[in-house]
């Protein structure tokens, strides 16, 4: 019993990789297909490459996910907590993703493990909670709309005496690399976020200890879950930020991934945070549209985005305390 509870959260864990894929493969990759940089099929293949190298670029996220949130619960209703945290982030995910929602699949994770730590009485590392999961939620999207504000305007002033054309050309073309940067960098956040839960499942039924390497088959299966989702696709998502909160053009995507780039690297390496790369593309994106001017960002649109933050983590954990209590009911 105890394997086959290994076994399936495992491989729901996995499932949720696939939907953060397939959610997120908008972050990455909307503003070069809005610009026409790249086709969609083009892009989102580059984008899954790249997501799949991210995963390999570090541990830090994982191991902050796994050991810095709730304290591991044990025995079978610890399994239970990780089986129901995962059912609330991915549902969350899939109303988001159906509404064409841009909200943050990290943090209706980690919504879910608080829920079902919440629920099956296990504790909150609230310290953790705040310092790696709040402050940066709220931090990283005025850094992102400052610095894609910052980016552009050194950008104009830079490319002023530039023939138009040519620039919009040259622009198009480095967005080929800004994209792939953005997709490194939703690799190296995302995949290591499902690491840090499936770690967490092998030392809840013993068969790994914290402070042992990330077994070298968990990379993998993640890393390319991850990449499979990513390929599926996320067109709804990708429409409301390719197009409804303002209309790019490849200076102001570049502009804009380079940022979302920056930030996600940062964060990763230097602060082991494991931020949204929804909340940094967007924010970035609004700060980038800004240039123009203030009224040119679809402020509306973007209300809308900035609301579904703000319920993502406790919608996702309400969800994942009601499965627990399901979960609990049926096999606990």
């Amino acid at each position: 019993m105890d394997t086959f509870a290994l076994v399936v959260t495992i491989l729901v864990a996995l499932f949720f990789t696939y939907t953060n894929g397939f959610h997120d493969s908008a972050n990455a990759i909307a503003t070069s297909v809005s610009t026409r940089a790249l086709t969609p099929r083009a892009a989102l293949a580059m984008a899954a490459v790249m997501n799949l190298a991210g995963a390999f670029l570090g541990n830090e996220v994982a191991k902050t996910v796994s050991e810095g949130l709730i304290e591991t619960p044990q025995g079978s209703k610890g399994m239970g907590i990780l089986f129901a945290a995962l059912v609330g982030a991915i549902v969350w995910n899939l109303v988001t993703w159906y509404f064409g929602l841009p909200s943050s699949s990290s943090h209706a994770l980690f919504g879910g493990l608080v829920g079902a730590a919440l629920a099956g009485g296990s504790e909150v590392i609230w310290h953790g909670v705040v310092e790696k999961v709040v402050i940066p939620m709220f931090v990283s999207p005025f850094v992102g709309l400052i610095i894609g504000y910052l980016v552009m305007t050194a950008i104009m002033w830079i490319f002023r005496r530039a023939n138009p054309h040519k620039a919009k050309r040259g622009f198009r073309i480095a967005q080929t690399v800004s994209a792939a940067g953005m997709a490194l960098g939703h690799g190296l956040q995302d995949a290591q976020k499902t690491m840090g839960i499936v770690v967490m499942a092998l030392v809840i039924s013993g068969h790994q200890t914290y402070g042992d390497p990330i077994p070298f088959w968990v990379k993998i299966v993640c890393a390319v879950m991850l990449s499979l989702g990513t390929y599926a696709g996320g067109w709804r998502i990708m429409r409301t930020l390719g197009r409804k909160i303002i209309e790019l053009d490849p200076p102001q995507g570049f502009a804009a991934e380079t940022t979302g780039a920056a930030i996600m690297f940062t964060t990763a390496y230097l602060f082991k945070a494991p931020v949204s790369t929804t909340h940094v593309i967007t924010s970035a994106i609004m700060g980038v549209g800004a240039t123009k001017r203030v009224n040119a960002v679809r402020w509306g649109v973007a209300k809308n985005i900035v609301l579904g933050w703000f319920i993502t983590m406790p919608a996702a954990a309400i969800v994942a305390a009601c499965s627990f209590g399901i979960v609990n009911l049926a096999f606990l």
